[in-house]
């Protein structure tokens, strides 16, 4: 499997997205904003967490506009995988690939700490692996992660089943509580929480390992 990390001024999280994509045997390339092309044979673009270009405009909004991310889109849209991890789900959303946006937290203080999370969907190859309805713990870190999303959308979503997260309590504000979203083709995922800070026992928390695992068998499928 062939991985590729975007990254911007402002990442924080890349090396540490790349550490999971590596965990899972796959061949890692970091790619920086201003390239125009992925890697040939890319399979999954990860999209890592921080603060691009410093958070302007609205987080992810400069980021979304990067030479790198046009080739983010066209794989996309050719049915490539894509995992965005907090910055990078905002920049999924700033992109079009899903829909909603994230807001400034409710109460309007950063949140960090490790949270409950509940699964809410399995059919996808970064969720299969742990099963609808199981309750991991994952660390989030971010100041704008209230995601909220119309009417129209929030029923897709909810009606095609592409809630992937659910936070068990209030966290940030999200409508219905969402910690993250699928693309209508079920391989974008966007997320808050960090599934790559919990993927060793040395990280006191294995529970995002499994999001990992599972996109070996995904591969070999796709």
């Amino acid at each position: 499997m062939k991985a590729a990390v975007l990254v911007f001024p402002g990442s924080n999280c890349d090396r540490d997205l790349a550490e999971g994509f590596r965990s899972i045997g796959a061949d890692v390339s970091m790619v920086w904003h201003k390239d125009t092309v992925l890697p040939e044979g890319t399979d999954i673009v990860g999209v890592p967490g921080g603060f691009s270009f410093g958070d302007y405009l609205r987080c992810g909004a400069i980021a979304a506009q990067s030479p790198i991310t046009r080739a983010l889109v066209a794989h996309a849209k050719r049915g490539g995988f894509v995992l965005g991890i907090c910055n990078g789900f905002q920049v999924l959303t700033e992109t079009g690939l899903l829909p909603g946006a994230l807001m400034r937290n409710a109460g309007l203080k950063f949140v960090c700490r490790t949270v409950d999370l509940r699964v809410e969907t399995d059919d996808s190859a970064f969720t299969h692996g742990y099963g609808k309805g199981a309750e991991i713990r994952l660390p989030v870190a971010h100041h704008d992660g209230n995601y909220v999303a119309d009417p129209d959308a929030l029923s897709r979503l909810t009606g095609e089943d592409r809630i992937a997260l659910r936070y068990t309590e209030a966290v940030n504000g999200s409508v219905d509580n969402i910690a993250g979203v699928l693309s209508e083709n079920r391989r974008v995922l966007g997320l808050m929480p960090h599934p790559e800070r919990a993927i060793d026992a040395a990280q006191g928390n294995t529970d995002g390992k499994a999001m990992f695992t599972s996109l070996t068998g995904a591969m070999a499928l796709a």
